[in-house]
């Protein structure tokens, strides 16, 4: 088998050239036309997300929004001139357009149960039914909203625990905001000869003596029921969520000194046994 020689590889390397050469010179003007539409088009993605986060701020809108939609602005805006470069090299993107559409379709699906926590977020962000530093409850899980993020809530106990809501099991369900405190509800069985206004007046005066106690929302000390132990007295009060345990065994320690010093009796449950022959 004969090798090329050096001249046919010279007449390769100068097909080639030429080729390129041809290819310059021909789409040099839609290269060029190209890049500078591509360039341009960058330029205005970025004026108009910062125009449309000034907007948004101006209004008060949450960051977390308000950075989402100046992003969503510049990708829309990126992406539609990159589509007009490549017609101007004489590239049909009508393929391209219906393999997005197809591969978005499926990334859909397989995404659901992410995007509907982004919609949700967006949700909770423009309804505002909660803001940081509120206290809510969900399900059953509560505690202080830390962080508002577009595909969960970050909620923190007073052990320090982090807890994440996905944002979809948020909206649309039975939501409990007391922002910044949290009701306190105890119950207290007393004798039925005690004499009832004499120990609402002293859990009041522990309630009134207790700095921590939210007293804007005045507590509520009163009868709330009677059984076969004595007459049970209700209290409910409220306080800091963050303070809610400490504060809690706090007045309750308070509440059963008062009692006790007041010679206050409180029943116990008695079991009676009879024993037939």
């Amino acid at each position: 088998m004969n090798e090329p020689s050096l001249d046919q590889e010279l007449q390769q390397l100068q097909n080639v050239y030429s080729v390129i050469t041809e290819f310059v010179v021909e789409y040099s003007f839609q290269i060029a036309g190209a890049i500078i539409i591509f360039l341009l088009g960058l330029w205005v993605a970025n004026k108009a997300a910062n125009v449309v986060a000034a907007q948004l701020k101006k209004h008060n809108i949450d960051i977390t929004l308000s950075n989402f939609a100046s992003n969503l602005v510049k990708i829309i805006i990126i992406v539609m001139v990159a589509v007009i470069c490549l017609g101007k090299l004489g590239i049909s993107v009508t393929p391209m357009v219906a393999a997005i559409g197809a591969a978005s379709l499926g990334a859909g699906l397989a995404l659901q149960g992410m995007l509907s926590n982004y919609a949700a977020g967006i949700t909770i962000i423009v309804t505002r039914p909660f803001v940081v530093g509120n206290t809510i409850e969900i399900k059953g899980v509560g505690g202080v909203v830390e962080i508002i993020k577009l595909g969960q809530t970050i909620l923190t106990n007073e052990e320090g625990e982090q807890i994440s809501i996905p944002n979809k099991h948020i909206v649309g369900e039975i939501l409990h905001n007391s922002f910044a405190y949290k009701l306190v509800e105890n119950k207290i069985n007393i004798d039925y000869h005690a004499d009832a206004d004499h120990v609402i007046q002293l859990i009041n005066d522990v309630l009134a003596a207790a700095p921590a106690i939210y007293q804007d929302k005045k507590p509520l000390v009163g009868i709330n029921g009677f059984n076969t132990v004595g007459i049970e007295i209700g209290v409910r009060y409220w306080v800091p969520t963050t303070r809610y345990f400490e504060e809690k065994y706090h007045t309750n320690l308070a509440i059963i000194k008062a009692l006790n010093q007041a010679k206050i009796k409180i029943p116990c449950p008695v079991k009676e046994i009879h024993l037939q022959h």
